[in-house]
């Protein structure tokens, strides 16, 4: 009987963006966006009962459209008893999304498979957004590990000594503290003005500015993630947006600057703290390792305006930009995944199995 080949993957379940990277060399990735076909017509048109990622945003006015990520977790995990039948929609909706990203990295595989997976999730993500993470993998990961965001990231750069991470996504900016060992809660920080909240402040500033104008955050979400800046030199930059079915250009300079701006004291009173928390002999180095990642690193003039705030604050501050900031998690997630060792996840395996023993023995 030919042995089954393990297959490794690093995962960044993201509230915008999935992405995954596997060690056959496929990486890839997909908006967190997953569709359902409203009626007939618009089953027959698409062929098929569920799209996902750009097909699913295409097609959204055809389809019952979700995002079941919501700040970096599946939506109602951290008050599941709250809202049952919504939360477990959302597991169902991040299943399939989970599924449909592994099968995009396993398509040319043959023969048979294990599929070990590590999962980046929110620095300071609750045991119960931990738990429905691993539930949901079931069936789809033979084996599965969750870990902090940012030390995926770190992990992935070998920057485990005296590094500050920020990983900037949609949901949640991240900040982590690495000295050479796993951190704990004490070193990592979750704040949720990130791009999301620069959206929806964006959005708010066109609506009392351009009153005429109609548009809707998905065009908005576009226009930033292609313009996103800080910095005062520059052109204007200007958005075509429809008033009464015809597009007129629109002034939006002074409004994606504020709201880009918006997300940065929240950062720096972060990197603040956990600075002032760090053993003092070694804050300057600490000081001098600010590593920006995730798809908000890429903010025009964000490096910059946290060094100046970080002068003002803590005397001095060094920023840097990972490469590669849309696949920084995962490559980083699948590095780890990689490294662990075989009895590891024949422990993790034996745990499970304990946990599963014990919970059947209580409901009996």
């Amino acid at each position: 009987m030919q042995k089954a080949k393990v297959l490794n993957v690093g995962i960044d379940m993201g509230t915008s963006r999935t992405v995954v990277a596997a060690d056959n060399g496929v990486r890839t990735f997909i908006p967190s966006y997953v569709g359902y076909p409203k009626d007939a017509v618009s089953k027959k048109m698409l062929g098929k009962a569920i799209v996902f990622g750009d097909e699913a945003l295409k097609y959204r006015m055809g389809l019952d459209l979700y995002r079941p990520i919501e700040k970096g977790v599946i939506k109602y995990s951290d008050a599941p008893e709250e809202n049952v039948e919504e939360h477990e929609k959302a597991r169902r909706i991040t299943r399939e999304l989970l599924k449909h990203v592994i099968s995009l990295v396993t398509e040319e595989e043959e023969g048979a498979l294990i599929i070990r997976g590590v999962i980046g999730a929110p620095a300071l993500a609750s045991t119960r957004n931990k738990k429905a993470l691993l539930e949901i993998s079931k069936g789809v990961l033979d084996d599965v590990l969750i870990v902090s965001e940012p030390f995926a990231v770190a992990y992935g750069l070998n920057m485990l000594t005296n590094t500050l991470i920020i990983d900037i996504g949609a949901g949640t900016v991240d900040l982590c503290r690495m000295y050479g060992t796993i951190p704990g809660e004490e070193d990592q920080i979750t704040t949720f003005k990130a791009g999301d909240y620069i959206d929806e402040m964006f959005l708010s500033l066109i609506k009392k500015k351009y009153k005429d104008a109609n548009f809707t955050v998905t065009m908005i979400k576009r226009f930033k993630e292609e313009n996103a800046f800080i910095s005062e030199q520059g052109e204007s930059i200007s958005i075509d947006l429809p008033v009464k079915g015809k597009p007129v250009s629109h002034d939006v300079t002074d409004e994606l600057r504020e709201a880009c701006r918006a997300i940065v004291p929240d950062i720096v009173e972060g990197i603040r703290k956990l600075v002032a928390t760090f053993d003092p002999e070694f804050q300057d180095e600490l000081k001098g390792n600010i590593v920006l990642a995730g798809g908000g690193s890429q903010i025009i003039g964000l490096k910059k305006e946290i060094e100046t705030y970080m002068k003002k604050t803590l005397g001095y501050g060094k920023v840097t930009k990972v490469e590669e900031p849309l696949y920084a998690g995962a490559n980083g997630a699948l590095m780890l995944c990689k490294d662990m060792p075989d009895e590891y996840w024949d422990e993790l395996k034996s745990h499970g199995r304990k946990r599963s023993r014990e919970k059947g023995k209580k409901e009996e």
